[in-house]
Order: C-alpha cells, then structure tokens, then sequence
C-alpha cells in the first residue's frame, strides 16, 4: 500500500510540517527501510516481497527523495533532524521502536537510529560515514558525475539505453555489480529519481563532515558490505566493525553499492536475521 503522512517535528523555531511518502506491505514485526542519496524507496522492491513474509515493511521514500517533498526551510539535511523526522514519522504511524535496514546514506541514518535507540535492530548495508576523507572525496565526486550526466541525457536517450543490457550497465554499474538485472522500467524511474532529488545538493553538503564515531550498544547491530562496492569501498566495513565493535559484519559476495538488487535472496536472509 502507498501512502503519505504529515506530521509536526519540533525545531527551535517551533514545530514544522514534513511529509513523508512510504510503501507498506505485509505483516509481522515493522521494518522500516531507508534508501540512499539520489536513490528512492522502489530501491528495496527486489527484496521487499520476501521480506513482507515475515515483516510489516514499510519502505520510505526520504524527505527530498523519490515521491516525498523536500524538508520545509529552516530544516537541514542532517544527522540530528533527520533522526528527529523518523523519530516523529514512527509516532504519527504507531510504530513502536521499528527494525530498520538502510543503504548507503540511509544505512549511516538507520545507525544514527539505532544510537539513539528509537528502533529495536539495526542493518546497514554499505552505510556511509566510515570513510577516509579521500574516499568520502571520491564518492561525492562520483554521485555529481552521476547526477551531472543523468541530467544531460534527454528522457526518451534514457529510455533507449534503459533497453539493453550494455545501456542499463552504463547507466547504473557504479552503484549494481550485475545491473542487467534491473529492468528497463526501474533503470528509467532511478534515473528520474536522481535527476529530480530537491535534497540532493543540501544533503551531500551536510555530508561533508560526517563521520560516524559512537559504538551502539544493547541492540542488535549487522553491517553488511558487497564485495563488489565501487562506491563505498569494503574496507568500510573494517573501520564500521571496528566501531561498533559487537556488530555482526557479513560480506555480500558479488554484489554492489545497492546489493538488494543483485543478489535479494541473501540480502533478505541478512535482514531478517539481523532482525530477529
């Protein structure tokens, strides 16, 4: 089911309204799932069904992101309002200290979740923040090449490339190891989603500072990282283990940035075990 909430998050300034657009889906204890920067919350649809077996999914589409609005003026794109957003977002649905699993920017928030224990477990797939300054510098540099050229290319160029396997690799082979998986509909509408982000710009600069440096004791933590990440290079997953020291790391063989799609069934068997 697709939906949109609105619900007040208190500011300095007072409270503000942010709306949220999420897809929810079967049922069991709730799952809340958080993409990355440019990406939306379709990210999660090769392993959502397999989840929903044995969870309440809900899949998000961030604030900025996808079919939700950006943040209202006055909110940053950062670490603490982003956690008081999903905080407040979890309230206004009831759901009482959710598991959450997240990619890339929306792993280093499911994190950031987890430290401040609004939620009951944690999986971060490839979540950023455990970077070297040089690595952080390359990856941004790469999501702006990324967004640079997809905004160059006329919709129906997109469209055609989206057609073939040699075009779906060009177009999505820095965040997929196995892109001619994805289908020519979801290469399209990920293009869009990236091309049209109004938070993208504020959240990458917001993210220039951002390390994650707190362990997360008394919930259950898996960082789980493809072998195949050209983005977010594995060697992360060292550092992330090494911070969060009683975490499960798991090493996804294979896969890429965005693991979901090139392998769903061990992605999901990782959730639901790091959620149990």
């Amino acid at each position: 089911m697709s939906a949109t909430v609105a619900f007040p998050v208190p500011t300095p300034q007072g409270p503000k309204t942010v709306t949220v657009s999420y897809a929810r889906v079967g049922r069991g204890e709730p799952l809340l799932l958080l993409h990355g920067i440019g990406h939306h919350r379709q990210a999660w649809d090769p392993v959502v069904d397999i989840l929903a077996t044995e969870r309440d999914v809900i899949a998000v589409d961030l604030p900025g992101f996808g079919a939700s609005p950006a943040l209202p003026e006055g909110l940053a794109y950062d670490l603490p309002t982003t956690a008081a957003v999903f905080r407040a977002f979890c309230e206004t649905l009831g759901l009482e200290r959710p598991h959450v699993a997240g990619n890339s920017l929306g792993g280093l928030m499911a994190l950031e979740l987890g430290r401040e224990k609004v939620v009951r477990s944690v999986t971060a797939l490839s979540p950023a923040g455990f970077w070297s300054q040089a690595e952080r510098r390359y990856a941004f540099a790469v999501l702006l090449t990324m967004r640079r050229i997809a905004r160059g290319m006329p919709l129906p160029l997109v469209e055609k490339l989206a057609r073939t396997t040699a075009g779906r690799t060009a177009l999505t082979s820095t965040i997929y190891a196995r892109p001619g998986r994805r289908s020519p509909e979801a290469v399209v509408a990920e293009t869009l989603a990236l091309v049209n982000a109004p938070g993208f710009d504020d959240t990458l600069r917001a993210g220039t500072g951002v390390l994650f440096t707190d362990d997360i004791p008394g919930i259950p933590v898996t960082v789980a990282w493809g072998t195949q990440d050209r983005l977010l290079l594995r060697r992360q997953g060292v550092r992330a283990k090494r911070m969060i020291p009683r975490s499960r790391l798991v090493r996804l063989p294979g896969c890429g940035h965005c693991p979901m799609n090139d392998d769903p069934a061990l992605v999901a068997r990782v959730i639901l075990d790091g959620s149990r």
